[in-house]
Protein backbone atom coordinates (compact mmCIF):
# COMPACT_ATOMS: atom_id res chain seq x y z
CA UNK A 1 0.00 0.00 0.00
CA UNK A 2 1.43 3.60 -0.73
CA UNK A 3 0.97 5.79 1.83
CA UNK A 4 -0.09 8.86 0.82
CA UNK A 5 -2.45 11.60 1.01
CA UNK A 6 -3.78 13.14 -2.18
CA UNK A 7 -5.10 16.77 -1.32
CA UNK A 8 -7.62 19.01 -3.21
CA UNK A 9 -8.93 16.53 -5.59
CA UNK A 10 -11.71 17.67 -8.12
CA UNK A 11 -15.33 16.79 -6.72
CA UNK A 12 -18.85 17.27 -7.91
CA UNK A 13 -20.64 20.15 -7.18
CA UNK A 14 -22.12 19.56 -3.68
CA UNK A 15 -25.35 21.12 -4.08
CA UNK A 16 -25.30 18.56 -7.35
CA UNK A 17 -24.92 15.92 -4.42
CA UNK A 18 -27.36 17.09 -1.95
CA UNK A 19 -30.02 17.13 -5.26
CA UNK A 20 -29.20 13.42 -4.97
CA UNK A 21 -29.20 12.58 -1.50
CA UNK A 22 -33.12 14.51 -1.78
CA UNK A 23 -34.14 11.73 -4.69
CA UNK A 24 -32.68 8.48 -2.26
CA UNK A 25 -31.09 5.69 -2.96
CA UNK A 26 -33.35 3.43 -4.38
CA UNK A 27 -34.55 5.86 -7.25
CA UNK A 28 -31.16 7.18 -7.85
CA UNK A 29 -30.15 3.20 -8.31
CA UNK A 30 -32.76 2.16 -10.54
CA UNK A 31 -32.65 5.85 -12.76
CA UNK A 32 -29.04 5.38 -13.52
CA UNK A 33 -30.08 1.38 -14.62
CA UNK A 34 -29.54 -0.48 -11.28
CA UNK A 35 -25.67 0.59 -10.93
CA UNK A 36 -24.25 1.90 -8.14
CA UNK A 37 -25.22 0.15 -4.94
CA UNK A 38 -22.87 -0.64 -2.61
CA UNK A 39 -24.58 -3.78 -1.36
CA UNK A 40 -27.42 -4.72 1.61
CA UNK A 41 -24.44 -5.31 4.09
CA UNK A 42 -23.99 -1.20 4.61
CA UNK A 43 -26.79 -0.18 6.81
CA UNK A 44 -27.17 3.11 8.61
CA UNK A 45 -26.80 3.42 12.67
CA UNK A 46 -29.81 5.01 13.14
CA UNK A 47 -33.41 5.11 11.25
CA UNK A 48 -34.13 7.96 9.29
CA UNK A 49 -30.69 9.18 8.60
CA UNK A 50 -30.27 10.19 5.00
CA UNK A 51 -26.86 12.27 3.10
CA UNK A 52 -25.92 13.05 -0.51
CA UNK A 53 -22.29 14.32 -0.57
CA UNK A 54 -18.97 14.25 -2.16
CA UNK A 55 -16.21 11.22 -1.34
CA UNK A 56 -13.37 12.08 0.59
CA UNK A 57 -11.88 8.37 0.93
CA UNK A 58 -9.80 6.77 3.35
CA UNK A 59 -7.98 3.81 3.51
CA UNK A 60 -6.96 1.79 7.04
CA UNK A 61 -5.36 -0.85 8.52
CA UNK A 62 -7.98 -3.20 10.23
CA UNK A 63 -7.98 -2.25 13.56
CA UNK A 64 -6.64 1.10 12.99
CA UNK A 65 -8.19 4.40 12.46
CA UNK A 66 -4.96 6.41 12.17
CA UNK A 67 -6.26 7.45 8.49
CA UNK A 68 -9.37 8.67 9.76
CA UNK A 69 -7.71 11.18 11.70
CA UNK A 70 -5.55 12.30 8.53
CA UNK A 71 -8.67 12.32 6.15
CA UNK A 72 -10.70 14.57 9.07
CA UNK A 73 -8.45 17.51 8.02
CA UNK A 74 -9.47 17.17 3.67
CA UNK A 75 -12.58 17.38 4.13
CA UNK A 76 -15.03 20.13 3.36
CA UNK A 77 -18.27 21.17 4.00
CA UNK A 78 -20.75 18.90 1.85
CA UNK A 79 -18.23 15.75 1.61
CA UNK A 80 -19.09 12.30 2.55
CA UNK A 81 -16.05 10.41 4.58
CA UNK A 82 -15.86 6.97 3.19
CA UNK A 83 -13.62 4.77 4.87
CA UNK A 84 -12.43 1.29 3.83
CA UNK A 85 -9.82 -1.45 4.97
CA UNK A 86 -7.17 -3.17 3.70
CA UNK A 87 -8.55 -6.58 4.74
CA UNK A 88 -12.04 -6.88 6.35
CA UNK A 89 -12.70 -5.79 9.59
CA UNK A 90 -15.67 -4.87 11.86
CA UNK A 91 -13.99 -2.85 14.73
CA UNK A 92 -15.67 0.08 15.39
CA UNK A 93 -12.85 2.72 14.26
CA UNK A 94 -15.27 5.47 13.81
CA UNK A 95 -17.46 7.19 17.13
CA UNK A 96 -19.01 10.37 18.13
CA UNK A 97 -15.73 12.51 19.11
CA UNK A 98 -14.62 11.87 15.42
CA UNK A 99 -18.26 12.54 14.07
CA UNK A 100 -18.31 15.90 16.29
CA UNK A 101 -14.99 16.67 14.79
CA UNK A 102 -16.23 15.83 11.22
CA UNK A 103 -19.51 18.02 11.75
CA UNK A 104 -17.72 20.91 12.42
CA UNK A 105 -16.39 21.13 9.36
CA UNK A 106 -19.33 20.35 7.55
CA UNK A 107 -19.70 16.94 6.74
CA UNK A 108 -22.75 15.30 5.81
CA UNK A 109 -21.90 11.70 6.99
CA UNK A 110 -19.73 8.48 7.14
CA UNK A 111 -19.50 5.30 4.80
CA UNK A 112 -17.38 2.65 6.50
CA UNK A 113 -16.56 -0.63 5.85
CA UNK A 114 -15.63 -1.36 8.85
CA UNK A 115 -17.46 -0.93 12.31
CA UNK A 116 -18.68 2.38 14.42
CA UNK A 117 -19.96 2.64 18.16
CA UNK A 118 -21.37 5.09 20.44
CA UNK A 119 -25.16 4.15 18.14
CA UNK A 120 -26.65 6.51 20.61
CA UNK A 121 -24.68 9.91 20.51
CA UNK A 122 -24.78 9.57 16.90
CA UNK A 123 -28.55 9.79 16.69
CA UNK A 124 -28.60 12.30 18.94
CA UNK A 125 -26.47 14.59 17.39
CA UNK A 126 -27.94 13.39 14.08
CA UNK A 127 -24.93 12.73 12.36
CA UNK A 128 -25.70 10.69 9.41
CA UNK A 129 -23.26 7.09 9.43
CA UNK A 130 -23.32 3.77 7.62
CA UNK A 131 -21.30 0.55 8.61
CA UNK A 132 -20.84 -2.90 7.71
CA UNK A 133 -21.00 -3.80 11.62
CA UNK A 134 -21.87 -2.18 15.29
CA UNK A 135 -18.83 -2.96 17.36
CA UNK A 136 -17.38 -1.77 20.72
CA UNK A 137 -13.63 -2.99 20.17
CA UNK A 138 -11.37 0.47 19.81
CA UNK A 139 -8.72 0.77 17.55
CA UNK A 140 -4.97 1.97 17.17
CA UNK A 141 -3.43 4.74 15.84
CA UNK A 142 0.03 3.04 14.39
CA UNK A 143 -0.20 1.84 10.98
CA UNK A 144 -0.09 4.45 7.73
CA UNK A 145 -2.19 4.11 5.00
CA UNK A 146 -3.95 6.39 2.46
CA UNK A 147 -6.23 9.60 1.75
CA UNK A 148 -8.33 10.35 -1.18
CA UNK A 149 -7.28 7.12 -3.16
CA UNK A 150 -9.57 4.64 -5.10
CA UNK A 151 -11.55 2.56 -2.55
CA UNK A 152 -13.16 -0.84 -2.70
CA UNK A 153 -16.47 -1.00 -0.72
CA UNK A 154 -18.83 -3.71 -1.16
CA UNK A 155 -19.43 -4.34 -4.81
CA UNK A 156 -18.24 -0.83 -6.25
CA UNK A 157 -15.37 1.66 -6.64
CA UNK A 158 -15.10 4.75 -4.78
CA UNK A 159 -13.02 7.63 -6.51
CA UNK A 160 -12.67 10.91 -4.15
CA UNK A 161 -14.68 13.33 -5.24
CA UNK A 162 -17.64 10.97 -6.60
CA UNK A 163 -21.39 11.20 -5.03
CA UNK A 164 -22.02 9.38 -2.09
CA UNK A 165 -25.35 8.52 -1.30
CA UNK A 166 -27.10 7.25 1.87
CA UNK A 167 -30.15 6.65 3.05
CA UNK A 168 -32.59 3.73 5.22
CA UNK A 169 -32.19 1.62 1.65
CA UNK A 170 -28.23 1.75 1.87
CA UNK A 171 -25.64 3.20 0.06
CA UNK A 172 -25.04 4.10 -3.47
CA UNK A 173 -21.78 5.49 -5.49
CA UNK A 174 -22.65 7.99 -7.88
CA UNK A 175 -19.38 8.38 -10.56
CA UNK A 176 -18.53 12.47 -10.74
CA UNK A 177 -19.04 12.40 -14.32
CA UNK A 178 -22.70 10.92 -14.02
CA UNK A 179 -23.60 13.43 -11.78
CA UNK A 180 -25.69 15.27 -14.78
CA UNK A 181 -27.10 12.13 -15.80
CA UNK A 182 -28.48 10.77 -12.42
CA UNK A 183 -30.22 14.12 -11.80
CA UNK A 184 -32.30 14.17 -15.16
CA UNK A 185 -32.96 10.42 -14.91
CA UNK A 186 -33.93 10.57 -11.40
CA UNK A 187 -36.11 13.80 -11.96
CA UNK A 188 -37.76 11.28 -14.67
CA UNK A 189 -37.94 8.36 -12.88
CA UNK A 190 -39.75 10.53 -10.01
CA UNK A 191 -42.32 11.87 -12.32
CA UNK A 192 -43.25 8.17 -13.78
CA UNK A 193 -43.68 7.32 -10.12
CA UNK A 194 -45.96 9.40 -8.97
CA UNK A 195 -47.35 8.67 -11.95
CA UNK A 196 -47.75 5.33 -11.23
CA UNK A 197 -48.90 5.98 -7.56
CA UNK A 198 -51.81 8.25 -8.77
CA UNK A 199 -53.01 5.60 -11.22
CA UNK A 200 -52.60 2.75 -7.81
CA UNK A 201 -54.46 4.98 -5.65
CA UNK A 202 -57.37 5.30 -8.80
CA UNK A 203 -57.14 1.30 -8.46
CA UNK A 204 -55.17 0.58 -11.45
CA UNK A 205 -53.29 -2.50 -10.99
CA UNK A 206 -49.24 -3.15 -11.69
CA UNK A 207 -50.43 -6.00 -13.87
CA UNK A 208 -52.29 -3.71 -16.17
CA UNK A 209 -50.06 -0.80 -15.99
CA UNK A 210 -46.84 -2.25 -16.35
CA UNK A 211 -47.91 -4.51 -19.25
CA UNK A 212 -47.79 -8.17 -17.34
CA UNK A 213 -51.44 -9.34 -18.26
CA UNK A 214 -50.50 -10.09 -21.67
CA UNK A 215 -47.68 -11.66 -20.48
CA UNK A 216 -48.88 -14.34 -17.93
CA UNK A 217 -48.64 -17.28 -20.50
CA UNK A 218 -45.55 -16.59 -21.18
CA UNK A 219 -44.75 -16.67 -17.82
CA UNK A 220 -46.16 -20.02 -17.70
CA UNK A 221 -48.65 -18.86 -14.94
CA UNK A 222 -51.57 -21.35 -14.67
CA UNK A 223 -55.40 -20.02 -13.64
CA UNK A 224 -57.08 -22.55 -11.72
CA UNK A 225 -60.53 -22.39 -10.20
CA UNK A 226 -60.45 -23.88 -6.34
CA UNK A 227 -62.72 -26.68 -7.14
CA UNK A 228 -60.92 -28.03 -9.94
CA UNK A 229 -57.88 -27.57 -8.01
CA UNK A 230 -58.73 -29.53 -5.12
CA UNK A 231 -59.38 -32.14 -7.73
Amino acid sequence: MRTVVVTDPPRADVDDAAALGGYGVATVHEALGRTGYLGPEFRPAWAGARAGGTAVTALCWPGDNLMIHVAVEQCRPGDVLVVATASPSTDGLFGELLATSLARRGVRGVVLACGLRDVADLREMAFPAWSRAVSAQGSVKATAGAVNVPVTLGNQVVHPGDVVLGDDDGVMVVPRGDVARALTASQARLEKEAASRAAFRDGELGLDRYGLRDRIEEFGIEYVPFAEERG
